[in-house]
């Protein structure tokens, strides 16, 4: 069994990003989406695809375990840019929470970006991301997604 099992099958989604990262705003855009989660390589491997109509825009995602590691690599990619997001966040999971981190850029600044799956369920969980611009001193929320079961 993989870690991303959970999350196989029909969600509905609902997102909140903030409008603007980095200037400590707290205006959040919400929207509905849904998604389509499956599993692959006996559990060692997950796509999705998330539908969010109301923006006008798709992505997907590609997660896949290092056996010899035991960590996971999450890619994104997304239907307004069409091609997959380098570099990948890169984590696992501890007592049923996983967390997945890369060094990366957002608006021309590095950043360490922070993946965090919780809130697991039959029936629903929780994904969110956040920017650290000082070396993990602190974080800002960016994008938090709901899930629950569709169906």
């Amino acid at each position: 069994m993989g870690d991303f099992d959970f999350l196989v099958g029909t969600w509905d989604v609902a997102s909140r990003r903030l409008v603007r990262r980095h200037v400590g705003s707290d205006e959040w855009d919400e929207f509905p989406g849904t998604t389509v989660a499956h599993r692959f390589f006996d559990g060692a491997g997950s796509f999705d695809e998330i539908r969010f109509p109301a923006r006008g825009f798709s992505g997907s995602t590609v997660r896949i375990l290092d056996p010899a590691t035991g960590l996971w690599s999450i890619y994104w990619m997304n239907s307004r840019r069409g091609m997959l997001e380098l570099p990948p966040v890169v984590g696992r999971f501890v007592d049923g929470v996983g967390t997945f981190y890369a060094d990366d850029t957002d608006e021309g600044r590095p950043i360490r970006c922070r993946f965090i799956w919780s809130r697991i369920t039959q029936t629903s969980c929780r994904w969110e991301q956040a920017f650290s611009t000082d070396g993990e001193r602190t974080w800002e929320t960016n994008w938090v997604m709901e899930f629950t079961r569709a169906g």
